[in-house]
């Protein structure tokens, strides 16, 4: 299994559904949220389409941003 096999997990695809879905529930757009982390748009959309892993650091920004624990997307089934 190559790398891109590996981003492509069952557990990691949750995880980005959960991700798009807070992004989404709180009426952002990826670009409002690109603006918030001062990072280009292209950022936040690797990372919501898996391009880009998100390590939990990054994660906790975003969890901050969407008003979410971080727990929310690790346990989320969305």
């Amino acid at each position: 299994m190559g790398m891109r096999g590996s981003l492509r997990t069952m557990e990691y695809e949750r995880f980005l559904k959960a991700f798009r879905k807070a992004r989404e529930d709180k009426g952002l757009t990826q670009e409002e949220v690109a603006k918030i982390l001062k990072r280009p748009q292209s950022y936040v959309s690797k990372c919501e389409s898996g391009e880009r892993r998100v390590d939990v650091i990054e994660l906790a920004e975003f969890a901050k941003v969407y008003g979410k624990p971080l727990n929310y997307f690790v346990h989320n089934r969305a």
